[in-house]
């Protein structure tokens, strides 16, 4: 009889720390997929100055496109967690968008072989901050659902592990990437 209790004891710390070890594997995906989403911005915030430097001396009067773009990347760059970065990097995609609206009335610019490719390099940081937001939001989604469903959310409350926030865009109409135009 004892050997039977003994045995249920060693399954159940068995379980315990498969499923304890399972939620900090789903911890680390969260974390290693928010990094991914900061390399990707990281690219982005790089871009951006050398797209407004470009246009500066094309779009002339401009100064207040140039400007918000310009305060909406550093807003961006010091947002920390994934509410703040989401509402700041949709601010951000708007001023994008509003600078590619003002390029279209230079066509000098438009022409210009340095700003084509600083344009190219933009949509394609673009798709790749969308893939890591969806990449992220998805690890967060496991890690949430690991911590939240029975018989896990035991573990996870005795050990304190507490949701992760989503990387969510905080207005409808920052929903859509910023439209850069050839």
């Amino acid at each position: 009889m004892a050997w039977i209790l003994l045995g249920l004891v060693v399954l159940l710390v068995l379980w315990y720390i498969g499923i304890y070890n399972s939620l900090i594997s789903l911890r680390n995906q969260v974390k290693n997929a928010w990094s991914q989403i900061d390399v990707q911005l990281k690219r982005r915030h790089d871009l951006i100055p050398n797209l407004v430097e470009t246009a500066k001396g094309y779009v002339k009067h401009e100064r207040d496109t140039l400007e918000n773009i310009t305060k909406a990347r550093a807003t961006a760059m010091q947002a920390s967690g994934a509410a703040a970065a989401g509402k700041a990097e949709g601010e951000l995609s708007s001023a994008i968008s509003k600078f590619m609206l003002v390029v279209e009335n230079y066509p000098d610019l438009k022409a210009n072989q340095n700003f084509l490719a600083l344009q190219e390099e933009l949509a394609s940081t673009e798709n790749k901050v969308g893939f890591s937001r969806q990449f992220y939001n998805d690890a967060v989604l496991r890690f949430n659902t690991k911590t939240e469903t029975f018989p896990s959310n035991i573990v996870a409350n005795m050990f304190a592990f507490k949701k992760s926030e989503f990387f969510e865009v905080q207005v409808a109409a920052e929903r859509e990437a910023p439209k850069v135009q050839f």
